[in-house]
């Protein structure tokens, strides 16, 4: 998974950066175990799975693809989407 980057604080995702995810936003709320309790931060069972991070250097995603710690991962581009949606759909089991 090379495109998981090191943790550094980043502000939280605002509403335009989580408009410019609406597209991503909507697959992810098709995703069954995913629950969606703020705009752009998704839940599985009782714990944070999901989260959007801003930053001058992009948009990223918080993601606990091992279900313990959060994980970093671009979400800029839309190939960067994809494999996020990849890697999420993996973990939920979810098929293609």
């Amino acid at each position: 998974m090379t495109d998981l980057l090191p943790y550094r604080p980043m502000k939280h995702a605002g509403p335009s950066a989580i408009a410019q995810l609406s597209s991503l936003l909507e697959r992810l709320r098709q995703l069954p175990g995913l629950v969606e309790r703020k705009p752009g931060i998704f839940y599985r069972r009782s714990g944070a799975f999901l989260h959007f991070h801003e930053d001058p250097s992009g948009l990223f995603a918080d993601v606990k693809l091992d279900g313990a710690s959060f994980q970093r991962c671009g979400v800029s581009s839309e190939e960067q989407q994809e494999r996020l949606l990849r890697m999420v759909r993996d973990v939920l089991k979810v098929p293609d």
